[in-house]
């Protein structure tokens, strides 16, 4: 059975930062792309990036290049994401996902396992 479970999110100030975490079980990760997708209140859910099986990091939201970084430890079966220079518009629940193959895809239905979310707040 594949399980995901994310964790690290929390409150932090404008400006902080936060490593997110992706815990797989069930399931050998390193075949496949995973993806950071996330959900803000009153929106849709939106992949903002995700990295291949061959470690390429694609951006799908501008507004988180520069810093948010996606990594991977295939012997841990575990991803990362690493958020610095927190803005209040990075509030939202943020979730990782596994994709259907080794590549990134930019759409959530790209993903078919994903983790119970993580809650990030970015507030003063």
């Amino acid at each position: 059975q594949v399980q995901l479970v994310d964790s690290g999110g929390g409150l932090v100030q404008p400006g902080g930062s936060l490593r997110l975490s992706c815990a797989v079980s069930g399931f050998t990760m390193a075949h496949y792309a995973i993806g950071w997708i996330r959900q803000a209140p009153g929106k849709e859910r939106e992949v903002i990036l995700c990295i291949s099986s061959s470690n390429s990091s694609v951006y799908y939201a501008n507004s988180v290049k520069d810093r948010f970084t996606i990594s991977r430890d295939n012997s841990k079966n575990t991803a990362y994401l690493q958020i610095d220079s927190l803005r209040p518009d990075d509030t939202a629940l943020y979730y990782c996902a596994t994709a259907r193959g080794p590549f990134c895809g930019g759409v959530y239905w790209s993903y078919d396992h994903y983790g119970q979310g993580t809650q990030v707040t970015v507030s003063s």
